[in-house]
């Protein structure tokens, strides 16, 4: 979800000028929060934290009431409740948010085909070539957003400009169910008045190495000379952020999504210090990361795993396989290794493992298979899990030891995070 309350929302009038601006960016307003009020009524107006009540749960999701209060996604549900005391505490529905981004973004392929789903609940639309059938940008978006409110109930924001970036920072504005166009004669206007930190990858890092030196809003990056950036943040970040102040973006919209890594992490309700509880988690994290390579078709040539102990401190390690692979023994195997080689002063808190550098799979290259054994097991179990649901069938060695306080349920993380 975004960092934005609603508040400081700018949105275009009726007839604005959108010369140019053929990008769309929609962004679903405060999506899983959204959801559950339209599941459920009584929820209307209420501040609303999605995520598990209990033990060391994590915030999904907030309406905009409770964004107000200061909560955000990824903080703890008892940080967030400290916050907001009057927050309701909602569990998260995930197939119910899947079955309406599915919905979602079928309306957006009915106005146009050039569709590039970014997350669950928004995408960039090219609505160029769009024109005659249904009108200009303005047109398409405010189209758009009434067919998104009467087939599902939801409201969307819509950013319309010249570029990818661009579009993405006005639908930020617009929040919550708004719409604001940028021509493209004003790109330079519209951004001189932005802060550095809304810039399309901008983080707190990069924001606070900017400000130190004075530069606050991107008027101000346009004002300084290219080495102060360098120095500030590097010569590929400071080119990277020359260019995006300057209004330049060529990326186009990209209906092919490749996945960059796939993931899976778990928060202990308790923190573990088993070694053995510890290594069961991660071979259970690499399986269910090999379903989703395969589902996919692709391999991953690096696993890369996180940990985050009880202070929160958080450490990540990674290594490149000897030879690309979807298997999850031997995913699971190389996560192992890589957490046997980080001190552990402290109980664990949270634990990760993710597949990157994603390939399509193309098989084993040898004359011989060292994994056609696991490949056949994992293979079977892919089968059962599609007859009979996930967890009807598993390896024995994930059925123990067993953790003593148990863990909040595992969710998939996005790619690219």
């Amino acid at each position: 979800m975004g960092r934005g309350d609603g508040s400081g929302r700018i949105v275009s009038a009726d007839g604005a000028d959108d010369t140019g601006a053929g990008i769309l960016h929609v962004d679903m307003d405060a999506f899983y929060a959204s959801v559950e009020v339209l599941d459920d009524p009584s929820l209307t107006g209420k501040p609303i934290i999605v995520g598990s009540p209990e033990g060391r749960g994590v915030v999904s999701s907030a309406s905009y009431e409770a964004r107000r209060f200061g909560v955000r996604s990824a903080m703890p549900v008892s940080q967030a409740l400290r916050l907001c005391p009057t927050a309701v505490v909602v569990m998260p529905h995930f197939d119910r948010y899947t079955e309406l981004s599915r919905r979602v973004m079928e309306i957006f392929r009915d106005f146009t085909p050039l569709v590039e789903p970014l997350s669950i609940d928004e995408a960039f639309l090219d609505v160029r070539g769009a024109r005659r059938l249904w009108g200009s940008p303005t047109q398409i978006a405010r189209m758009l957003r009434a067919r998104v409110l009467e087939e599902t109930g939801l409201t969307c924001s819509v950013g319309a400009a010249a570029t990818k970036h661009v579009a993405k920072m006005a639908s930020t504005i617009s929040k919550p169910d708004g719409l604001l166009v940028v021509p493209e004669a004003e790109t330079l206007a519209f951004l001189a008045a932005r802060p550095v930190r809304a810039l399309w990858g901008v983080g707190p890092k990069a924001a606070e190495a900017l400000e130190s030196r004075g530069i606050r809003t991107v008027a101000d990056v346009l004002a300084s000379p290219r080495h102060i950036l360098d120095r500030a943040l590097g010569p590929a970040m400071g080119e990277r952020v020359w260019q995006l102040s300057h209004g330049l973006d060529a990326r186009e919209v990209q209906t092919e999504h490749v996945e960059k890594s796939i993931g899976h992490e778990e928060t202990f309700s308790v923190d573990i210090a088993d070694t053995r509880v510890l290594h069961v988690e991660l071979r259970r994290l690499a399986d269910r990361v090999g379903v989703r390579l395969r589902r996919h078709g692709v391999e991953s040539a690096t696993v890369a795993i996180k940990v985050r102990f009880s202070d929160f401190t958080t450490l990540s390690r990674s290594r490149t396989l000897a030879e690309p692979t979807a298997v999850g023994q031997r995913i699971g195997e190389a996560a192992i290794e890589l957490f046997d080689g980080i001190p552990r002063p402290l109980p664990v808190r949270l634990i990760g493992v993710r597949a990157e550098k994603l390939r399509t799979a193309a098989g084993p290259l040898g004359l011989w298979d060292d994994d056609e054994e696991w490949r056949a097991v994992e293979d079977a179990l892919d089968g059962a899990a599609e007859r009979f649901g996930r967890g009807a069938v598993t390896r024995a060695a994930l059925l123990g030891p067993r953790r003593d306080g148990g863990s909040l349920p595992s969710h998939p993380l996005p790619s690219g995070e």
